[in-house]
């Protein structure tokens, strides 16, 4: 995903939408420190994972923000639904993982700043 959210994030550049992409390699430990910094930073913030949103870097993200900064949030993921077989590109497309999705999800959590 970290390839996705960095499409989306040269997309919003130029839409004049100011973007930061933090590649988080683990969940466990999850690096508080600079989440809440660039949730302090940017107000909003849009997590992006391959795998279901439950019990996930969004859910960790969302459990650290309400409790110490909340801010509006947006998650990019898989939602509550049973798997698929296909390529990679058509599982992202039939799980809403692509940049355009990230772009989507950015716009509308920068509306609710």
């Amino acid at each position: 995903m970290s390839y996705e959210a960095l499409v989306a994030a040269h997309d919003l550049e130029k839409q004049k939408i100011a973007t930061a992409v933090i590649h988080m390699h683990t969940i466990r430990p999850l690096d508080e420190k600079t989440i809440l910094e660039w949730a302090k930073k940017a107000g909003s913030v849009v997590t992006a994972e391959e795998h279901s949103v439950r019990g996930g870097l969004g859910s960790a993200v969302a459990e650290l923000l309400s409790g110490n900064y909340p801010v509006p949030m947006e998650f990019v993921g898989v939602g509550d639904q049973f798997g698929q077989s296909g390529t990679a590109d058509e599982l992202a497309k039939a799980y809403n993982l692509t940049a355009k999705d990230i772009v989507d999800a950015s716009k509308r959590v920068v509306k609710r700043k």
